[in-house]
């Protein structure tokens, strides 16, 4: 197996190599579930390709809660089987699959009733850690624990005194996002996919009512590809719908928009050592470590307005606030938040108007022969959705194909990381780097790392940090660009790094020295880079701006002040 580079090369190439020769199967959707699709179907045996409207992870997938978890709260729906699948997941991916993304991280649940509260929700925690361990994935997280009010006061101070009785804390674990989803798909190409982001599909291939390839865009090239496949999935997440109306139908289901936003705060604003989770009137709160940070979140309500860029209004935001607020000894204000997002979770439809009863359960279809469609689920399970819809698209292959082997398929970086992180004081004593930078650039690449350290050796200023976001080196700006697909400016901010939401200014103080490091790989002038740097500017603009607005319909309009692609 070789490591895959997803530079601008890598892609011209791999949009030719998807037209010149009939695929086994063509993905549609560079998400967690469509990138677990096509590393499924490449490690299979198959011919597999994949394209994105957009950016790898540009929707849905950089936009969650960065948690890999079993989903507690669905103990309380009684849906075991969701949650029995989601704690194997959870283990694989923290044991085997991807050590160096998936970390552990705590959570302190506070009590606020005496006695049938500690026993009602200590009896779920203690079910949902021994349902961890009967599936032999529990090893490596700690198991649960009750605390009185003194000793949770002393894990996390920054709690009133008089917002708990006591508390429980238990364990689940957190990634990021969008880094993720782009190992994914370096992982499935590095086994021999070919993948293009940048890549729209208008229209589907039609002979007769059978769907044999798709039309794909070139969006950053400007041309036109017609590739051919036996199957086609439907990876496309909050677009499901919409996708499906090209071959001239809604399909079987329906997916409906659930709108998720989130709050970044420093580190500092909360004390605590822990993470919370707090039961709000709909559904739960987390406050979330996230390095030198916490994000604070989610909301859930219903979306039907641009789905490419939900956005967070002024109520959202006091929503979190409030909740958050009523826990803590020293509230938080406007002013302490450093970031906001806002997500979009596909739910599957279903009786119920309220968003929160929707099921996270998902659904594989073939509506039609040659096309089938994966919805709903959530991020922890994206391997088992994977698995069945590739099931699903083999019924329509005229060949034997292996069952799925991704369950012992590592992602890139894996392999060798836990040898380097005990070796991390002598790479930085090599390198010439602190270890804190080495261990930065362990836990975002695992062994991947050694590449990035290549391009520091080559040009020993890359070693440097950037000058208004401390927390990441140039040299992440230029590897994101000629190793992992990144295209534009916004790309590298707000997915392959997270200045986007861990800086007060939203990256734009960021903006021209990455745009500089990124020219020389991409090709860019200086007019490009002035074009660049303005698109990322407006587009923060656009953002605070809606976030100052009272109401969905005004935020939504706010956002779309800025444009979507940046003329080339």
């Amino acid at each position: 197996m070789r490591t895959a580079t997803l530079g601008p090369k890598q892609r011209v190439e791999s949009l030719a190599a998807m037209a010149e020769r009939e695929l086994d199967v063509l993905v549609v959707g560079g998400g967690v579930v469509g990138t677990g699709t096509a590393l499924d179907a490449v490690t299979r045996g198959l011919n597999t390709g994949i394209v994105e409207a957009r950016d790898w992870a540009s929707g849905t997938s950089s936009r969650s809660s960065k948690l890999i978890h079993g989903g507690l709260r669905y103990l309380e729906m009684l849906d075991f089987a969701l949650v029995r699948e989601a704690l194997k997941e959870r283990g694989l991916l923290l044991e085997r699959l991807a050590p160096h993304l998936v970390k552990p991280v705590p959570f302190l649940y506070p009590l606020q009733h005496q006695g049938w509260e500690r026993l009602y929700a200590g009896s779920g925690v203690a079910l949902y850690d021994t349902m961890s361990m009967a599936r032999g994935h529990g090893r490596g997280l700690p198991a649960h624990r009750h605390l009185t009010r003194r000793h949770a006061l002393r894990v996390a101070p920054a709690l009133r005194k008089d917002a708990l009785v006591g508390a429980i804390q238990y364990y689940d674990a957190q990634m990021d996002d969008a880094r993720y989803t782009a190992t994914l798909v370096r992982t499935a190409v590095s086994y021999g996919a070919k993948a293009a982001n940048r890549a729209r599909v208008t229209g589907f291939l039609r002979e007769g009512e059978r769907v044999v390839g798709a039309r794909v865009q070139d969006v950053e090239g400007g041309g036109e590809y017609e590739i051919r496949a036996q199957q086609v999935v439907n990876a496309t997440g909050v677009w499901t719908d919409d996708t499906q109306a090209m071959v001239g139908q809604r399909g079987q289901f329906h997916v409906r928009a659930s709108k998720g936003i989130h709050l970044v705060v420093p580190k500092d604003r909360i004390h605590s050592t822990t993470g919370l989770i707090l039961r709000t009137e709909k559904s739960v709160l987390f406050v979330i470590p996230w390095g030198r940070h916490w994000i604070i979140g989610t909301t859930d309500t219903d979306w039907d307005l641009d789905k490419a860029h939900p956005a967070a209004s002024s109520a959202d935001i006091d929503y979190l606030l409030n909740h958050v607020n009523s826990v803590l000894a020293v509230p938080l204000s406007r002013d302490d938040v450093q970031g906001v997002y806002a997500g979009l979770r596909p739910l599957l439809a279903g009786e119920s108007d309220a968003t929160s009863k929707l099921s996270r359960e998902h659904t594989v279809a073939h509506p039609v022969p040659g096309l089938v469609v994966v919805a709903g689920g959530k991020y922890t399970t994206y391997r088992v959705m994977a698995k069945d819809a590739v099931d699903e698209a083999v019924h329509g292959l005229d060949m034997r194909v292996a069952e799925c082997v991704t369950e012992d398929i590592p992602l890139l970086g894996a392999e060798g990381y836990r040898a380097m992180w005990n070796a991390r004081a002598r790479i930085a004593a090599r390198t010439g780097i602190h270890v804190v930078r080495v261990e930065h650039l362990l836990n975002r690449y695992g062994s991947l790392a050694e590449e990035v350290l290549d391009l520091i050796a080559a040009d020993p200023g890359l070693g440097e940090p950037l000058s208004a976001a401390d927390d990441y080196l140039r040299a992440e700006v230029v590897y994101a660009a000629s190793h992992e697909g990144a295209r534009h400016l916004d790309d590298v901010l707000t997915r392959r790094t997270r200045i986007s939401i861990e800086t007060f200014d939203r990256g734009t103080r960021s903006a021209r020295e990455a745009a500089e490091l990124m020219a020389p790989v991409l090709g860019w002038d200086k007019d490009q880079i002035e074009r660049e740097v303005e698109h990322y500017e407006k587009r923060v603009e656009a953002e605070r701006e809606s976030q100052l607005q009272p109401d969905d319909q005004t935020a939504d309009a706010a956002r779309l002040g800025a444009p979507d692609i940046v003329p080339r």
